[in-house]
């Protein structure tokens, strides 16, 4: 009978850390895609003000490349952390 509650209790706990793995899991997935929401606003936000720039230059006949390489190196690197960020989510799932 002890064997029996021995190995129900394990496999209780076994079902609760499975669980808690679950949980932690999506909260990180929900984190992670959060932060990729916010770096896609940022980078829609660099992309107005850059095609306002672009604009107002245009109509000005004034049309300098390095007057965008600043806003634009900023939008790669979002970019390229959120790519990192979509990989770290597969992983996750991966594991499920």
């Amino acid at each position: 009978m002890a064997d029996f509650f021995e190995e129900l209790g394990k496999k209780i706990s076994d079902a609760a850390s499975e669980i808690g793995k679950t949980a932690e899991d999506a909260l990180e997935i929900q984190k992670l895609k959060s932060d990729i929401r916010s770096m896609k606003r940022a980078n829609d936000r660099n992309m107005l003000h850059l095609g306002r720039m672009v604009y107002d230059k245009f109509q000005k006949g004034e049309v300098d490349d390095t007057d965008y390489i600043s806003l634009c190196e900023e939008t790669e690197k979002r970019e390229q952390e959120m790519e990192r960020l979509e990989e770290e989510i597969a992983k996750i799932q991966e594991m499920r």
